[in-house]
């Protein structure tokens, strides 16, 4: 059976439903998968969100997550919504991440973001800035770091390099501006290559190699540069702001740690422009095709565990 991806509109008032059309019809996403559209258009007018077209939203996520979870699908990629109309709707999450996680019974779960040469991990997301200290804890960037780590086997990178990245200027010059990385974010590193260096974690990768904390200021540029494959950053603009800067056009969202891909572009709903012909449909496409990617990458695994269970029987 040919892997079957569903793809939310989002807000219908927004760029979602032009740039999910635009991607299918691009040419430049796999014809062999089959695609499947959710969502009804409940006669919005573009740039006008209102609790209605949030409502359409939420039930298209719900009947996404719902899907995936039958197996009906195997990867989902969600168009952009808009939270402040989705609270008003009953929305009750920070945002999608933070819903298929819920919906999934997940709490081991990141959210990664993935374009052009960078790839960033979040260790803490969206909370305000100056709670960012307080909540940085030595356990959660082990955490992710090592979902990050499996994020990047599953895309064929066998021995990454993966960079965790300071909170404080210049990682705190040795604990002159900040006690963070001395105190959380270097022992964090220290474990993390501890947990692939013996026999630890199953499945994950004896060569790989985490490093850091490294300055903040430089390491985007160096992970640019192929230096690194990841970046594990402490905060949400940490990651977003060189991640948008070097591939605004296609960066991906990618939820790790659910049981089925889930991807969606890397911007927001545009009312600005919407229905004006000129959305780009770049991070969409980009989306479908991660999200093809690692459900091709999947069923693949299944089948070959299968094979090996008939082998030993």
């Amino acid at each position: 059976m040919r892997p079957r991806i569903g793809i939310t509109l989002g807000d219908c008032a927004g760029i979602g439903p032009e740039i999910a059309d635009l991607a299918l019809k691009s040419g430049r996403v796999p014809d062999s998968v089959e695609y499947v559209v959710i969502g009804r258009q409940p006669g919005c007018k573009p740039g006008a969100p209102t609790v209605k077209t949030a409502r359409a939203a939420a039930a298209a996520l719900e009947e996404a997550v719902t899907r995936a979870r039958r197996s009906e699908l195997h990867g989902i990629v969600t168009g952009p919504i808009h939270k402040a109309r989705m609270y008003e709707a009953g929305f009750k999450f920070s945002g999608q991440t933070e819903f298929f996680a819920e919906r999934c019974a997940v709490k081991n779960f990141a959210m990664c973001l993935t374009g052009g040469k960078i790839t960033v991990a979040l260790v803490t997301t969206h909370i305000p800035l100056s709670e960012v200290p307080r909540a940085l804890k030595q356990p959660e960037i082990v955490r992710v770091g090592l979902l990050l780590l499996d994020f990047l086997g599953r895309r064929g990178i066998n021995s990454p390099r993966i960079a965790v990245a300071g909170l404080n200027p210049h990682a705190s010059e040795s604990g002159k501006i900040g006690r963070e990385e001395i105190e959380i974010i270097a022992p964090a590193v220290a474990k993390l290559q501890s947990a692939i260096s013996n026999k630890g974690q199953s499945g994950s990768d004896k060569s790989a190699i985490f490093s850091g904390p490294h300055s903040p200021d430089t390491v985007f540029h160096r992970a640019a540069e192929g230096q690194f494959n990841a970046v594990l950053c402490m905060y949400h603009d940490q990651g977003l702001i060189p991640l948008k800067l070097h591939a605004f056009h296609n960066g991906v969202n990618v939820t790790l740690g659910l049981p089925f891909p889930r991807t969606s572009p890397d911007h927001g709903t545009a009312f600005e422009i919407a229905g004006k012909g000129i959305a780009r449909a770049d991070s969409m496409i980009a989306a479908i095709n991660l999200a093809v990617e690692l459900a091709q990458g999947r069923k693949l695994s299944a089948k070959q565990a299968k094979e090996r269970q008939i082998k030993e029987q």
